[in-house]
């Protein structure tokens, strides 16, 4: 599984490297705290397959990067996904390591 740092999707986003941010986490995380990313909780991701690039990188995040983890392993198993980002320790290492 392919992984990404907080710091190195900051470089990325700086860069304006184009990329698809997917939120896995529930509703009211998402409206607590996010990056912009498109929010699809973990239990609906396979109704929007439509949704999630197939050309560029998906970075898939959630709080802790256990969901997300999961939601790519699901994935990547059923679906010929190959573009798929854990953001490493999710919202709660970019909150620790991203300040804005």
């Amino acid at each position: 599984m392919k992984t990404i740092t907080p710091e190195e999707l900051v470089k990325w986003m700086n860069e304006k490297i184009s990329i698809q941010l997917i939120d896995v986490r529930e509703h009211y995380e998402h409206e607590d705290f996010n990056i912009g990313g498109t929010l699809i909780p973990l239990g609906e991701l396979t109704q929007y397959l439509d949704n999630i690039e197939k050309e560029l990188p998906v970075i898939v995040y959630c709080q802790k990067g256990i969901r997300s983890h999961i939601a790519i392993q699901r994935l990547e198993n059923k679906f010929p996904f190959e573009n798929l980002y854990n953001l490493i320790g999710g919202m709660d290492e970019w909150r620790r390591k991203i300040t804005y």
